[in-house]
């Protein structure tokens, strides 16, 4: 049996490690855990939270010396990139983060020490990673790695959303496990290598029934006189406080607070001799007893007196015990406070153990007030947990599976999905759904994996004060956006949901699907078979999203010509151009994934211009990532149907170069060149200023195939192997011939005195003249001067050689793979340098 490897983690700022705990709970490593306080890092040793000593690091983060000693215990335990770590959880801390507005120098500095939690996750490349601090951590302004003081979440998203799916989220941990309330923000990060998961799939789960304080604490036994310690258990403890404050929470129910009382003696309050000075109470929440049948409240770091918040027993007058204070943060009983076994604490003596709590309470009750809930971070590693052990289905095995049990049936594959919702994920059950789509070729219908799916929803407007909200999917095929769409809407007042799909089968599949989902009670989703660019709609919609087909519709469609009746761009027969159009005129944000030719060739220039009139919020390009097994390059587009702001700005994210940025659309969509530029740049910009564009026009011929060709000939046929800079290449069984050019397009460039040669498909520009007595097929663009330009020399042709031409011109061509023929657009960029 082969041996299981070991999860490892490593936590910064970690406090007494109360949220890591969950981690240990769960069978993870800690390789090192960072505290600078020493009492809280004990806390962490009592409870063997590392296997070795040195990985207890209780040094100030920012110092060379502690990084030092990180990276020891990260070569101990031989994590690198073949062996990457597991997680990286990070809760660095808040003070200075509750007023974002009025912040001191010193603030803004304890602020950026989230900056070192960045550095280490861009270092180090966890597969995932755990951010937690209060609600108003994303807005709260950080110095960042460049020197510039922005707002912590973009500080993350700038650093880390090239590499990483990243979700932030303010969540009340009281929905999802814990037993009080506690309002904080949460930023789950997903290495975007890791495929069909995303920060939802490891954010705990959701649950609006919520614990009460009975359920909490409603066992322990009472506790009704100053200094008393249940004989069972040390840490429920009577705290003392001034005698004279017991007659100010004497008589005051559920939910009443000390300043309720009537009689002045008994409202909180300082006596300066006969004036009696009461005390002020901004917040509501002091000296309040709690209520039994309500959620606990939020725990405080000062929930050791009376007069911080929420702190009073709803029956005993008294503060929570520590163990009250333990079970509302889900800390579990076998944590240890001490490295002194818990039934020996209880067999010391009274006064020995109010000695102990006098040690140690203080400190132990801050650390709770402090940390994670232990409930929290353990089902986000349970999660982490079960993606790891049982890492999704590959192609190879789904199309083994497909084939097995004959699933392209489409009878068979439902009543396989009835069989198997218990057994597989809904991202499994639905890519083997839509492989074995026998009508696939025909709908171009495509899987979107789950990660793909996110890198879009994420994106999209909250909704929040929507009362009803109202989404298309016009392709549904098996419904692979619906599960991101649930996490992100699920707080919405109403949300309708039309999907729509051509194919009948498609919508079964989709129902059956939907049977794995915990698909709220406020969501409504009603299916429509039909064809979406055909149907008429009654409502408008505030979102439409999907994967709309991509394919090329022949004249002999008997669909086409009405499918063009309202197109604004009636040059192409590509399906995907009408859904984009119809979808702008139904929806007030489109989002949709769609070719990555589409920001190029002259067969989309006018649905360009459609968009670019539009506010364009973002553009993910995947390259060839998007769909494996599919040849093909793809992007997603996020619009606003709205007419286009002024100075609006494009989130471009890159899946190939790993990054994150924002630019001006009118930058990106500038009319000075013949298609969108995503990677448009100040290099680029620089080598523009030097060379004359639109120099060419370029022609190709596709008549000439293999089997037209032989070994021998009159006329050598070229083909783009045979290109180098400013010469040609022999190459032994590869070049080719032939006898009869007649009936050939290109034979009307034999002899010309100025054609140019460039192959089509490559990132590896280089050009020469064309010889006499040859021509080339479709592999080897014809290059011919438009007139009024210069006479080109093989200087310039030289040129387009170098490596300045080759990284300017990859920018040009957007870091295409696939789309990188060249035609009447893109030979724009063969320029010439100016003189």
């Amino acid at each position: 049996m082969p041996k299981i490897k070991k999860l490892k983690y490593i936590s910064l700022f970690s406090g007494a490690g109360l949220g890591c705990f969950g981690f240990k709970q769960e069978g993870f490593e800690c390789v090192a855990t960072v505290e600078i306080m020493e009492k809280r890092l004990k806390f962490q040793k009592f409870n063997n939270k590392c296997k070795f000593e040195s990985g207890y690091i209780g040094d100030d983060i920012s110092y060379s010396s502690t990084k030092k000693k990180i990276n020891t215990e990260l070569d101990k335990w031989s994590i690198c990139k073949q062996n990457p770590l597991n997680v990286l959880i990070a809760t660095p801390p808040c003070q200075g983060m509750s007023v974002a507005n009025h912040k001191k120098g010193n603030e803004l500095i304890r602020n950026s020490l989230i900056v070192e939690s960045i550095k280490w996750v861009m270092e180090i490349q966890p597969k995932f990673f755990v951010f937690e601090n209060v609600r108003s951590f994303l807005k709260t302004p950080c110095t960042d790695i460049d020197g510039e003081n922005r707002k912590i979440g973009e500080a993350i998203e700038l650093n880390l959303s090239g590499k990483y799916n990243i979700l932030p989220t303010i969540i009340n941990f009281k929905y999802y496990g814990c037993p009080s309330s506690r309002t904080r923000t949460i930023v789950l990060g997903v290495r975007k290598d890791l495929k069909e998961v995303t920060p939802y799939d490891i954010l705990p789960a959701f649950n609006e029934n919520t614990l009460t304080l009975r359920n909490t604490i409603g066992h322990l036994k009472p506790l009704e006189n100053m200094g008393d310690i249940s004989s069972e258990d040390i840490y429920h403890n009577f705290k003392n406080y001034s005698p004279a404050m017991l007659d100010w929470i004497r008589n005051i129910k559920e939910g009443e607070s000390s300043f309720d009382n009537e009689d002045p003696e008994k409202i909180p309050h300082k006596k300066n001799g006969p004036l009696m000075i009461f005390n002020a109470n901004k917040n509501g929440d002091k000296y309040r007893r709690q209520y039994w049948d309500k959620v606990a409240p939020c725990i405080h770091t000062r929930n050791d007196i009376i007069s911080s918040q929420n702190t009073i027993h709803p029956k005993d007058n008294r503060v929570f015990s520590i163990r009250e204070v333990m079970l509302m943060m889900s800390i579990p009983n076998n944590f240890s406070w001490t490295d002194t076994s818990f039934e020996e604490l209880n067999r010391l003596s009274l006064s020995e153990k109010k000695s102990f709590l006098t040690q140690n309470e203080m400190t132990i009750r801050h650390s709770l007030g402090e940390g994670v809930p232990t409930i929290i971070f353990q089902q986000i590693a349970k999660k982490i947990k079960q993606y790891l052990d049982t890492r999704p289905l590959d192609l190879t095995i789904i199309k083994k599976i497909i084939e097995k049990f004959n699933l392209k049936d489409p009878g068979i594959l439902h009543q396989f999905i009835i069989d198997k919702v218990g057994d597989h994920s809904y991202a499994s059950l639905s890519k083997i759904a839509e492989l074995a789509n026998t009508e696939r070729t025909d709908n171009a219908a495509y899987y979107t994996r789950q990660d793909i799916c996110y890198s879009i929803v994420n994106e999209l407007p909250s909704a929040q004060k929507h009362k009803i909200f109202r989404i298309l999917e016009p392709s549904i095929g098996v419904g692979n956006f619906l599960p991101l769409l649930i996490e992100k809407y699920r707080h919405v007042g109403q949300v309708i949901i039309d999907v729509v799909d051509i194919d009948s089968n498609s919508l079964k599949t989709f129902s059956l699907l939907n049977q794995s989902l915990n698909i709220p009670h406020n969501f409504k989703i009603n299916v429509i078979n039909d064809d979406f660019l055909l149907h008429h709609f009654e409502n408008k919609y505030d979102l439409v999203i999907g994967n709309p087909p991509y394919k090329k519709l022949t004249l002999t469609n008997s669909k086409l010509d009405e499918y063009k009746r309202k197109a604004f761009n009636y040059d192409t027969n590509n399906v995907f151009s009408f859904f984009i159009e119809k979808a702008l005129r139904l929806g007030n944000i489109v989002a949709l994934i769609a070719p990555k030719s589409l920001i190029s060739t002259p067969e989309f220039n006018k649905t360009r211009y459609l968009l670019q009139s539009k506010n364009i919020l973002k553009i993910v390009d995947y390259g060839e990532d998007g769909f494996k097994g599919v040849k093909i390059e793809t992007i997603s587009l996020i619009i606003s149907s709205k007419p286009k702001k002024p100075y609006n700005r494009i989130k471009i994210e890159s899946y190939i170069t790993k990054q994150v940025y924002f630019k001006d659309q009118e930058y990106v969509t500038s009319d000075k060149f013949p298609y969108w530029l995503l990677y448009r740049n100040e290099f680029f910009d620089t080598v523009s200023c030097r060379l004359k564009f639109n120099v060419f026009s370029a022609f190709r011929d596709r008549q000439i195939k293999k089997v037209h060709t032989k070994s021998q000939g009159k006329i050598r046929v070229l083909k783009s192997r045979n290109i180098a800079s400013n010469k040609i290449v022999n190459i032994d069984q590869y070049d080719c011939y032939v006898d009869d050019t007649s009936n050939l397009t290109v034979a009307k460039y034999i002899n010309h005195e100025h054609a140019i040669l460039i192959p089509n498909l490559t990132y590896n520009p280089r050009a020469c003249f064309l010889p006499k007595e040859t021509i080339t097929d479709g592999s080897v663009a014809i290059l011919t001067i438009k007139n009024g330009n210069r006479k080109i020399t093989e200087s310039d042709l030289q040129y387009y050689s170098t490596a300045e031409y080759k990284k300017f011109y990859t920018i040009a061509r957007n870091y295409g793979t696939r789309s990188l023929n060249i035609d009447k657009n893109s030979v724009f960029f063969f320029g010439i340098l100016q003189q």
